[in-house]
């Protein structure tokens, strides 16, 4: 096929490599940790920015809203699933084709397993058998039943007879067929009104049909001007990755040298750490032991002085309670509680016994004549000059730069030719051309689809006008008839008015027999043939079951398992099937992906020999990086560390200082003593004994705040700073110990373990280069299945051929017989009613006449004729027959 050239020519680009991406580009990234010394490098992989294919946009919106005369749409479907409420038959469909596939022979039909299709098909169909032998016989009967109507009547029966028999409900009777045949017109009406609307939907979406044409030839010439472009899109990024490559080459000692780095921070970077900490744990041990040196001395000078103002104060109140007054017997409890406090004023703690800590001081201050701390910033700077050691070392690398330049030019010229080596362009173009030959030759059918579509409205507007011209005289003769009617009028001396009202009932009920067979042999047409499509073709179309059917395998021949890519590429094997190709256009998914082309061209093997190129691994095999020269600590550091180890600290009598410093300054609180003896003072009478106490109360309170409030504070830095010292010295040694294995093992790593640690990251570094080509392939891959030459316009033209098919014509077809079968079956009623209305409205010949004798009481019915002659008709008390002439009565006394 024609149109299927162009697409095949879609095949110089295969699916890309399938496998994913280097786990890389979706790690973590690394901590970067607050210390600039110490920046730990970026991701070994960023993602590439190759923009987006140019995108195609296409005008089509396959979808019709039907809008009010939907409502009578859904009514047809309704009524189409009562008639066939069965499911659709895909298996049977299917046996009958396979079963058949070489034509049906009349002797085939007594095979059983043919017999046995047909007995399916007639119960699936068995709905539309019904109402079709309801048609056909509706279609024989009528002529039928018209011509022994009339003859019926020629023969004065079925109504026939001029003569009208007087009943006492006749106004009853009157008035229920005319109201029964108003309603049965007003049905009619209906019927002719949706019948014609259903008639004028079809010429008024002729002009959509066009714009979905037009529309759907625009998406796909635009769909033939854009793949060329999003193909040559394709084909230029790969400059994007072939340029990042080139970048990284040409920083090759920066990212290499950041990526060794990042690898031995690890096990460098925790070691440094450690002696960092260690460092300032030196300092902050100094300033501990200075601390606890100041502040013993400070405790042990003052805790002698304030044990002698405390002596001084016990002994001076003792002399005061000594005092006459004591002796009161009133006073003398008092005194003698406060006497027995005495003992109470004196210090808690000694401090004279603690020792002292000058000989760690001396040594820590011998200690920290070498600042460790600048030593582990040299070890730092050394390691972090990693990447500069190895931009040095791998000049050679750079050097071989226009080298590898010129062999990724290459690889980018092969792409290029290669996407050359197929007329895409040229191709395309012709298609172009014959869209637009082809859009002129649909165009050219525009005036004779017109024409015909004139012809089909003609046909079914004259078809419509039969019913109206029933309906003409049915509403006609109504009207002329209750016009006309006069109730005392006897049915000979009826108006010219009423007369022509039932005159009009009865040409109507003549016009339908004449038309009613006829009109419905085309509902019965237009119902087998529009019902059947609906059922077996809409609506499959609709929910994909129709794909189903030309998807089953092995249907159109028993080698072949596939229909659709044994059409296209000869190859039915492939598991490509008419449904899943629609799904993906119907998705806007690419044409690649939705013809499965990987299976008839695989371009992983193109990109292995190509993109893939083994040669740029050659380029890093004579990588030599020595770190040798890094240096993490040296021997004078290491002494350092060893010295404060040893430095006394551990030896410590940590358990007195803190025995000492747990206790209180003095025995008992002396603001508390200090109140006591103000209350008891205030218990003793007004005098110089309460005076004299409360002046020992505030002499207390002086050598509390005087004394006592500084030593606390002395107390308090002192326990500070021995816990602190306790921490410190806790395990000392072993702490050093393993501070100085860590920093060896660093150094043994880097000194030792360096080009192993080399050619791991260079062979990650040159991982990185490949996965740049990686995203490229990877992305190449997902833009030919989501964005290169989308195939929306080809389930574009499914979805247009659906609504023009179902949705304009065969909805349309279905609701016009509808329309105009309702209005067949319902002239039966009308035609009973007209015949049975029409005797009520014309003027009879003779007519029922009773007169009653008075003298006798008898009454004689008789019939008079329309010339006034009177023939007795019964009487049940005479047996004679008197004449009455009637042609000099006045009308007025009928």
């Amino acid at each position: 096929m024609l149109w299927t050239r162009w697409l095949v020519l879609l095949l110089w680009w295969g699916a890309t490599s399938a496998e994913q991406q280097a786990d890389e580009r979706d790690g973590h990234r690394a901590e970067v940790r607050s210390d600039p010394r110490r920046q730990r490098s970026p991701p070994p992989l960023e993602p590439l920015d190759f923009g987006f294919v140019p995108a195609a946009v296409y005008e089509t919106h396959a979808y019709y809203e039907p809008g009010t005369i939907g409502i009578l749409f859904h009514m047809v479907h309704a009524f189409l699933y009562v008639v066939q409420p069965n499911s659709f038959p895909k298996d049977l469909i299917v046996r009958i084709i396979q079963q058949n596939m070489g034509g049906i022979k009349i002797e085939e039909w007594r095979k059983p397993e043919n017999v046995v299709l047909l007995l399916q098909w007639i119960h699936y169909e068995s709905g539309f058998l019904i109402c079709t032998a309801f048609g056909i016989v509706f279609v024989v009967l009528t002529p039928i039943v018209a011509t022994c109507f009339c003859m019926c009547r020629c023969c004065d029966n079925c109504g026939g007879e001029m003569h009208q028999r007087q009943r006492k409900n006749a106004d009853c009777h009157r008035g229920f067929f005319t109201a029964s045949l108003i309603a049965t017109t007003t049905f009619i009406i209906l019927g002719v009104l949706v019948a014609y609307a259903a008639n004028h939907n079809v010429s008024s979406q002729i002009k959509s049909t066009r714009r979905l044409i037009n529309t759907n030839m625009r998406d796909l010439k635009t769909f033939a001007n854009n793949t060329p472009s999003q193909i040559e899109y394709l084909t230029a990024q790969y400059t994007t990755a072939k340029n990042k490559v080139l970048s990284d080459l040409d920083n090759i000692g920066p990212l290499l040298g950041a990526r060794i780095h990042s690898h031995l921070e690890k096990e460098v970077v925790p070691a440094l750490d450690a002696a960092l900490r260690m460092a300032a744990a030196m300092r902050e041990t100094k300033e501990a032991l200075e601390n606890v040196s100041s502040a013993l001395e400070i405790l042990q000078e003052g805790m002698g002085k304030l044990q002698a103002s405390l002596a001084g104060e016990r002994s001076s109140l003792s002399n005061t309670l000594s005092d006459p007054a004591c002796t009161n017997g009133a006073v003398s409890p008092t005194c003698n509680t406060i006497r027995s406090t005495l003992p109470q004023l004196g210090i808690n703690a000694d401090f004279s016994k603690l020792p002292n800590v000058n000989y760690a001081l001396a040594n820590m201050n011998n200690v920290l004549k070498i600042d460790l701390s600048n030593f582990v910033q040299k070890g730092y700077a050394s390691f972090n000059d990693t990447p500069a050691l190895v931009k040095e070392q791998t000049r050679n690398i750079v050097t071989a730069l226009p080298r590898v330049k010129s062999m990724l030019d290459k690889i980018g010229n092969e792409i290029t030719a290669f996407s050359k080596m197929f007329p895409v362009e040229s191709s395309l173009a012709n298609f172009t051309i014959f869209l637009n030959d082809r859009h002129k030759v649909i165009e050219s059918f525009y005036p004779q689809v017109d024409q015909m579509d004139f012809y089909r409205w003609i046909a079914c507007v004259t078809l419509l006008c039969t019913v109206v011209l029933i309906l003409a005289f049915n509403m006609l003769g109504l009207l002329c008839g209750t016009c006309g009617y006069d109730k005392q009028a006897s049915p000979t001396t009826r108006g010219c008015l009423s007369n022509t009202g039932g005159n009009l009932l009865m040409a109507g009920v003549g016009f339908s027999f004449i038309f009613a067979w006829g009109l419905m042999g085309v509902v019965t047409t237009l119902f087998v043939v529009g019902g059947n499509v609906e059922k077996l073709m809409c609506e499959p179309l609709a929910n994909r079951q129709l794909f189903k059917i030309i998807d089953t395998p092995f249907l159109v021949h028993p080698e072949k398992r596939n229909f659709l890519p044994g059409m296209l590429f000869q190859n039915p094997n492939i598991d490509l099937t008419l449904g899943s190709m629609y799904r993906e256009c119907y998705e806007n998914n690419g044409l690649y992906h939705a013809l499965q082309l990987e299976n008839i061209f695989n371009i992983n093997s193109f990109l292995n020999r190509t993109v893939y190129n083994k040669d740029l691994a050659k380029v890093f095999e004579g990588v030599q990086v020595d770190l040798k020269d890094i240096s993490l600590l040296d021997r004078a550091s290491r002494d350092n560390l060893m010295n404060f180890a040893n430095s006394g600290v551990g030896e410590i009598d940590y358990p007195a200082y803190l025995a000492e410093v747990n206790k209180g300054v003095t025995v008992v609180d002396l603001l508390s003593f200090c109140s006591d003896l103000e209350d008891q003072a205030d218990q003793l009478p007004r005098g110089a004994l309460e005076n004299a106490l409360k002046g020992h109360a505030s002499s207390i309170r002086a050598i509390h705040r005087e004394q006592v409030v500084p030593l606390e504070q002395a107390m308090s830095t002192l326990s500070q700073s021995i816990k602190l010292l306790q921490r410190t010295s806790n395990d000392l040694p072993v702490k050093v110990t393993n501070i100085l294995s860590a920093i060896d093992a660093a150094e043994y790593l880097i000194t030792h373990n360096a080009s192993h640690v080399v050619k791991q990251e260079t062979k990650v570094f040159v991982q990185s280069l490949e996965g740049y080509f990686k995203q490229y392939t990877e992305w190449v891959k997902n833009s030919l299945t989501a964005e290169v030459a989308q195939c929306k316009p080809i389930s574009n033209m499914v979805d247009s051929m659906e609504i023009v098919a179902c949705s304009f014509i065969i909805d349309s077809v279905n609701t016009f017989w509808m329309g105009l079968g309702a209005c067949c079956i319902l002239l039966i009623p009308s035609i009973i009613f007209s015949v049975k209305l029409a005797k009520y409205y014309r003027r009879m010949d003779t007519e029922d006449v009773f007169e009653d004798r008075a003298e006798t009481g008898n009454r004689d019915e008789q019939v008079c004729d329309i010339s006034g002659n009177v023939a007795p008709l019964s009487s049940p008390y005479n047996d004679t027959l008197t004449w009455f002439p009637r042609a000099s009565a006045p009308p007025g006394e009928w």
